[in-house]
């Protein structure tokens, strides 16, 4: 007797061939925001994309650049937090410099989101280093 094709013994070997073909034809960046979303969902991080206004929220994910913008006068340091499905602005007021807050350090961070000129941002976040390779 022989067994039909869609033996669960089968299914497996199906769906690992189906995910080498997604793998292989999906860019570096795709395949970079998908771990960089499944690494954050691990600390329990809300995923950016989906960030609700005028609510606290945690983020996690990797700083792409930081800037020292003064707002209103007063010395602001901003730094971008990308984790994979959004953008957010992390920025501290009153501070020059933050110790170790770089591009490409990866951090967890706390506090209110907002949306200013239809991006979000976090006013003053609490936040934690994350070790290199980690959300």
């Amino acid at each position: 007797m022989t067994k039909p094709v869609d033996e669960p013994a089968t299914k497996p070997h199906r769906g690992f061939v189906r995910r080498a073909i997604e793998r292989l034809s999906t860019t570096r960046e795709e395949l970079d925001a998908q771990e960089l979303q499944r690494e954050c969902s691990i600390v329990g991080a809300t995923p950016i994309g989906d960030l609700p206004d005028r609510r606290r929220a945690t983020v996690a994910g990797t700083l792409r650049t930081v800037t020292l913008r003064p707002v209103g006068g007063v010395p602001a340091l901003e730094a971008e937090l990308w984790d994979g499905s959004g953008v957010v602005s992390l920025i501290w007021l009153g501070r020059r410099q933050l110790a170790a807050i770089e591009p490409g350090r990866a951090l967890v961070a706390t506090g209110l989101v907002c949306e200013q000129d239809g991006r979000r941002v976090i006013y003053n976040p609490r936040y934690e280093l994350r070790p290199a390779g980690a959300p």
